[in-house]
């Protein structure tokens, strides 16, 4: 009997399910693999934004995550909202000393009706501690120029803030096109993944809907089940990129604002 893959996610709840932790749990078990999750903040949001949110004291998110380790053999692990340093410095604490573990960071900063997900300080302690520590970074266009301060206006610069990423630290970096411009000279939905000091393309298929909340966490997660279930990189993200439009076309509508795609 084949053993089942045990991945976690350290992530925001969202009573919505369509974000965060239990976006990240559905996206788990439809990709074949076990989640744990280390909850970070509560938020209050449905479909139409994001209200209010309560971090988690940064001792439990300790105690979380030291809990899961001491129990589980945790070889893939991926981050959304972290909400501050405070919550950062925690999971850091803990993460550092997890050799061999692969990080996946979705560098959640803002919600789409621009709730601050991570404050000023948390930012820079994402980019100090978390991102040197990561194996992947999962950034959109917004994300990217608040990382690394580079308006993206053309393809080079893409290259330049991925390059940048990479310096900081993260091993591969995976720049998100749903935002792009059509000035960059890419269509809409294009992303561009840097690893191994060589750019490559993945083609969108772009399909226009408005049924998109949490589809950054959804395309993180089923890339780290993909990577947990023993695909190389760039299969992982051909195969999210597809799970991602096979969700799109069957999304449904259930609240009056922005729908999820993990249903």
């Amino acid at each position: 009997m084949h053993k089942k893959t045990v991945v976690l996610t350290i992530a925001g709840s969202d009573p919505g399910s369509g974000a965060g932790i239990q976006s990240d749990l559905k996206t788990f078990q439809n990709n074949g693999v076990y989640g744990l999750t280390v909850i970070t903040a509560i938020t209050s949001q449905n479909t139409k934004g994001v209200t209010g949110s309560f971090e988690v004291p940064a001792k439990d998110i300790k105690t979380q995550l030291e809990c899961l380790f001491d129990d589980f053999k945790i070889k893939y692990a991926k981050t959304g909202m972290l909400s501050s340093q405070k919550v950062i410095d925690a999971v850091y604490g803990v993460l550092k000393n997890k050799k061999g573990l692969k990080l996946i960071i979705d560098p959640v900063i803002y919600s789409k009706n621009k709730y601050v997900l991570l404050d000023d300080k948390g930012i820079k302690a994402l980019i100090n501690k978390l991102i040197p520590l990561s194996y992947l970074i999962t950034p959109n266009i917004y994300e990217v120029q608040i990382l690394t301060g580079i308006r993206m206006r053309f393809v080079e610069d893409l290259e330049l803030a991925a390059k940048i990423l990479h310096d900081m630290g993260a091993k591969n970096v995976l720049i998100k096109g749903g935002h792009l411009n059509s000035s960059v000279g890419l269509q809409q939905g294009t992303d561009i993944l840097f690893s191994k000091g060589k750019y490559s393309i993945f083609p969108p298929n772009y399909i226009q809907t408005k049924h998109t909340h949490g589809i950054g966490c959804t395309l993180s997660a089923a890339i780290t089940a993909k990577l947990a279930s023993g695909k190389d990189l760039e299969t992982s993200i051909i195969e999210s990129k597809n799970y991602i439009q096979q969700k799109l076309r069957k999304a449904e509508k259930l609240g009056k604002g922005i729908n999820p795609v993990e249903q």
